[in-house]
């Protein structure tokens, strides 16, 4: 990934206002005028006009120090007279007016006139050497300490630090009046007032305008000691609202707040499009030992670009953009963006209903969604048209979207993320994204989100050595270089990198009302060793491989995001045999680990197992029985989803249809059977786009689903939709038939029926739910039909009836049916007391309940 540099070739909007008109206009003017007035008073030359354009600086470039004046000697007897105060402009209606020493005497009286008398303004020593050059070498940790107003003995000193500036005229109610030029961008004067104004403004003149703007430098620090503890801590769970950019109004003024947590940083300042990308006057402070740098910038507001430019230890510079920015340019731009959400919810009956049952107990299967390429080209409000009323036909229950948040390359299908707190600008602004979401849950689906925590990329303009050194990263090259996708991962022994994490959980769940994350790569997190050589991994404090940081990480984010966000649940995807993914955090297992806290697992032992099996040829299938049954050797370890991801269907491992041997009417057959065997196992579902209508070509990010097949004027459409015909089918029955969800994680739930008929390729079993009521299952993976096929059932049901059937002519079958009812014979069979005989269809799955 070739990193951008800032978006300096797009200032949209920039610190200096367009000249003003009329009365406005005539008040700046004046101001700039006597600016240079006031110069020629004093004997000065006439500042000379940089060769630019409304004082705007070549974007990009770095400061350079003034070839302006410096500020002549103090006298004996005193400074030089400040070149503060200045006539009233012409249009100012005329007010009752004193010396200094009145107004010294009783600040009530306003101080407009000649500049006061070097005995009443006493010694002021001004801009230190130090402070200056760490000021203009970006690299001070308190410059409100220095810039802005304090008082000092007999007055104020107003010191502004406005690079490029032609003049700077300080005005209250009260007063206005110049600051001296002290050459660098520096503006200072000593005014006789008694005490810091509670509020003054700054004109700065430059080339053709004037900027009237409040000093960012006058303000208190706009985090509370509340904010400051817990980031201390690592334990703020809305970091969101405490680091970023947070337009706000703070001691009365409308603003933008600016926060980053950079603890290595020599010096931190802010640039952007207001700046145009100069951030030598807009030096951040550090606020103590949390490492969080802040300024809040009077007058700007959403929409705007910015980045924090940090000074590394080294001395060296570095332009980031920010970790917690909510809002991002468009890729390949970096930059990220001010921004307010605006989004009212409308879709308060799902959010009260989603936690009255646990996920784990309740119907749950999932539509796999990479949204960029779903319908490519489309926006979240044009997914929003149509992505909810696909989804809702097809009858699944929620949708997994693929990582929504910012990745700088479209090709890694957002796993590897850079803006964890923005949705992907490449669809739309963020209330964009809450509009999709909302229209999903007027629809009545559940959205999960594909979160990846486990590392990130190495871009130079992220968060890769951020301030300088490791910091979100660890600080071990061989424990933070991912040795599988060449990116860093998270050092979840930092308590600060784990408040990051934790708190873009909550972020999600609570400002986008997604129901629910599933959690990236867990494995990989999980394991010292994982894809790593003897020699290249260090063992834990025990000797063992576990990574003792990343499961304490774990056990925090899912007590919390389920504290705080009642009927969510989090999804890992974990492909070991771990113990305790989805038990209690407080419960330990064998190994005397509590248990992570998911709510649900992957279960890709069974995915791996049941795809290779019907992947081999029908008569080579009893070798590999075993491969279809061994999921419920281990089917209540943990809570399993079923998945068929897009991990599936990618890079030359084909489509779901493609994988299947035989003919075209023997791989529809086959992957029709497999969908109904899924359906009925224990687990929930997941399957991905264009698997649901048989899509025969691999799926790729940059042309999506194969949308053609479905057009009613391509030959094999009618295929293609009976495919999709039974998806909604195996949906619909499954959401109200409770035995195929309700005891999904409870052994009472499931009986073999036949598990060992290895030389017929048939499985037959019973799922039952909290009541008893049983539902019948059984696939015949074989390409004959199996007449008075004899099978055990209870006897406490009377008959049975096909409540459906994958060979179904509608569905693009041989129409190998049951038609009438089923009823049980007294013959014992399968160790059960009585038994049915059905016909099996070729390469078919059937349900059969009580009739």
């Amino acid at each position: 990934m070739t990193p951008r540099p800032p978006s300096d070739d797009s200032p949209k909007k920039n610190g200096a206002k367009k000249p003003a008109t009329g009365k406005k206009a005539a008040v700046q003017k004046t101001a700039a005028q006597q600016t240079e007035a006031g110069k020629a008073a004093e004997g000065k030359p006439a500042a000379k006009a940089p060769e630019r354009s409304a004082g705007r600086k070549p974007a990009g470039s770095k400061g350079t120090k003034s070839a302006k004046k410096a500020p002549e000697p103090a006298s004996a007897g005193g400074p030089p007279a400040p070149a503060g105060a200045t006539p009233a402009p012409a249009d100012t209606p005329p007010t009752a007016t004193g010396t200094a020493a009145d107004h010294l005497s009783n600040p009530a009286t306003p101080y407009v006139g000649s500049p006061p008398r070097a005995d009443v303004v006493p010694v002021f020593a001004g801009l230190g050497p130090g402070d200056r050059e760490r000021l203009l070498s970006g690299t001070h940790h308190d410059p409100h300490g220095v810039l802005g107003a304090h008082p000092v003995p007999g007055g104020v000193a107003f010191l502004a630090f406005r690079p490029y500036a032609l003049g700077v005229t300080v005005v209250t109610d009260d007063l206005r009046a110049e600051l001296h030029d002290d050459g660098d961008g520096f503006f200072s004067a000593v005014l006789p007032l008694r005490a810091v104004p509670d509020a003054y403004r700054l004109l700065v003149a430059y080339e053709e305008t004037v900027q009237d703007t409040e000093d960012a430098y006058r303000f208190l620090p706009s985090l509370g000691e509340l904010d400051l503890h817990l980031l201390g801590e690592g334990r703020h769970e809305q970091l969101w609202q405490a680091l970023g950019a947070e337009p706000m109004t703070h001691q009365g003024v409308t603003g933008t707040r600016f926060t980053v947590w950079a603890p290595n940083a020599r010096g931190v300042r802010l640039a952007g499009t207001f700046n145009f990308w100069d951030g030598t006057g807009y030096p951040m402070r550090s606020l103590g030992s949390t490492g969080v740098w802040e300024l809040f910038v009077p007058g700007i507001g959403e929409g705007e670009l910015y980045k924090f430019e940090i000074t590394r230890p080294d001395g060296s510079r570095t332009l980031r953009a920010d970790p917690m920015a909510r809002r991002t340019e468009v890729p390949p731009r970096t930059s990220s963006i001010v921004h307010t959400s605006h989004h009212t919810w409308h879709d308060e009956e799902w959010m009260a209903g989603r936690g009255k049952r646990p996920a784990h107990e309740a119907p749950f299967s999932v539509y796999e969604v990479h949204l960029p390429s779903w319908r490519p080209g489309l926006t979240y409000r044009q997914l929003a048209q149509q992505l909810p009323a696909y989804v809702a036909d097809l009858g699944f229950t929620h949708v997994e979207l693929m990582p929504v948040a910012e990745h700088p390359f479209g090709g890694s299908w957002g796993y590897q993320v850079t803006g964890f707190y923005a949705p992907t600008a490449r669809l739309g602004t963020p209330d964009d994204f809450k509009h999709l979401v909302d229209a999903l849950h007027q629809a009545g689906i559940g959205v999960l989100m594909d979160w990846v925590p486990a590392h990130f990329p190495r871009d130079e303009w992220a968060l890769a050595a951020f301030d300088g050194r490791p910091l979100y990263e660890h600080a071990d090259p061989r424990r933070a270089a991912h040795p599988d996708w060449g990116t860093l991962e998270f050092d979840f022994g930092r308590r600060e990198v784990r408040n990051f994490l934790v708190a873009n959980a909550v972020y999600w769940c609570q400002e986008f009302h997604i129901d629910g994350l599933r959690v990236d790569a867990v494995a990989s997190m999980l394991y010292l060793d994982y894809s790593r050589q003897p020699g290249q991994w260090t063992p834990n404090e025990h000797g063992g491989r576990e990574d003792l940081d990343a499961v304490a990480f774990l056990q925090e984010m899912n007590a919390t995001v389920y504290r705080r966000n009642p009927g969510v649940v989090t999804i890992a995807e974990e492909s070991t045999a771990w113990d305790g993914v989805t038990r209690a955090t407080h419960h330990s297992g064998p190994g005397g680990f509590g248990g992570l806290g998911f709510g649900l697992k992957w279960n890709m032992g069974w995915m791996h197992d049941s795809l290779d099996y019907v992947q081999h040829e029908p008569v080579h299938r009893k070798y590999h029985h075993h491969e279809m049954t061994f999921s419920m050797v281990y089917a209540y370890s943990e809570n399993y989803v079923l998945p068929i991801s897009h991990d599936e269907v990618v890079h030359g491992k084909k489509s779901l249809v493609s994988k299947m041997p035989g003919d075209w009417w023997q791989q529809r057959a086959t992957t029709r059977a497999y969908l109904g065997y899924m359906w009925a196992h224990p687990g929930k579902q997941l399957l991905f786009m264009g698997q649901e209508f048989a899509q025969g070509a691999e799926w790729s990010e940059t042309h999506g689903p194969d949308w053609w097949l479905l057009d009613p004027a391509y030959p094999a459409e009618a295929d293609h939709r009976g495919v999709r015909d039974l998806v909604r089918d195996l949906n619909t029955v499954y959401r109200h038939t409770p035995a195929l969800w309700e005891q999904d994680t409870d052994p009472s739930g499931f009986q073999w029926v036949v598990g060992d008929a290895a030389e017929d390729n048939v499985f037959a079993f019973l799922r039952l739910d909290a009541e008893g009521t049983p539902l019948l299952a059984v696939s015949n993976l074989s390409p004959v039909v199996r007449h008075a096929y004899r099978l055990g059932v209870p006897d406490s049901v009377p008959a049975w009836q096909e409540t459906l059937n994958t060979d179904s002519a509608r569905y693009g079958g041989s129409d190998v049916t049951n038609p009438d009812v089923v009823k049980p014979e007294p013959q014992a069979w399968h160790g059960r007391p009585a038994s049915i005989r059905l016909t099996l269809p070729p390469l078919a799955t059937v349900w059969l309940r009580p009739a």
